[in-house]
């Protein structure tokens, strides 16, 4: 199988988006380089690499002490990178909205900001989910990739790539050992409000093609190794055009 360079991967990113991010990344092992152009493939190539907005549906559960403490019905309107709108609840759903650091809340009672900790623990996510880190974070200036190791995750074997940032940042991507798609991503943030770093890994699993992606429906979240939610996806849309007006509070 001839692999395609992981710089024609580039190529397919949108035109602004190049302009703004480093072609390449600044410095990758020759060994994790086949498979990070392996995985970027088997997410889809250009479909994956080129995709603006992506409607989720299904249900999520928040968890604690591995025992599910709730559960509700949700949509979610992401346009990547930064904008989010989130709804959840059946009857009189509640909706958590994000535009790059702005965020509300909407429900019954009416608009409310969103407290420092969901807005953090958003931008957490949102910086090393699988979209962006893939898309964004692996082309940002002084990123090293070096092939790790080799481990299992639930049971399925995995090869390690470790992702190295600027100011210290570790993230390790585990992919699948034959089929080379995302498994856990597991990376580190610091307690705004406590100064502690936090020990954060996302899991990845039943994926499905739409529209040319092969999607991950179940992504189950993990903080300092205690399971705290899931999320079941029935369905994926992408490229879906929002209102204008989608990311604002005004809705």
């Amino acid at each position: 199988m001839i692999l395609v360079g992981l710089a024609a991967l580039v190529a397919l990113l949108p035109a602004g988006l190049c302009a703004q991010q480093s072609p390449l990344p600044p410095r990758i092992d020759p060994k994790a380089q086949p498979y990070l152009e392996r995985c970027l493939q088997a997410l889809g190539g250009s479909a994956f690499m080129n995709f603006k907005t992506m409607t989720t549906r299904g249900r999520v559960f928040s968890v604690r002490e591995e025992a599910t403490t709730g559960m509700a019905p949700f949509v979610s309107y992401v346009e990547y990178p930064d904008k989010r709108r989130f709804s959840y609840g059946k009857d009189k759903p509640v909706i958590l909205i994000n535009n790059g650091d702005r965020a509300w809340e909407l429900d019954r009672y009416g608009l409310t900001s969103q407290y420092p900790e969901q807005v953090e623990r958003w931008k957490v996510a949102n910086r090393y989910s699988l979209e962006n880190l893939l898309r964004l974070r692996i082309h940002e200036p002084g990123v090293l990739i070096q092939l790790g190791g080799v481990d299992f995750v639930d049971n399925i074997p995995t090869q390690a790539l470790d992702i190295y940032e600027t100011g210290g940042g570790h993230i390790k991507l585990e992919l699948h050992h034959q089929k080379f798609l995302p498994i856990r991503i597991s990376y580190r943030a610091q307690n705004p409000k406590t100064g502690d770093w936090d020990d954060y890994a996302d899991e990845y699993g039943d994926y499905q093609e739409f529209e040319g992606v092969v999607t991950p429906m179940h992504i189950a979240r993990f903080m300092d190794g205690d399971r705290v939610g899931e999320t079941f996806r029935t369905s994926a849309q992408y490229n879906e055009d929002y209102p204008a007006d989608y990311f604002n509070p005004i809705r």
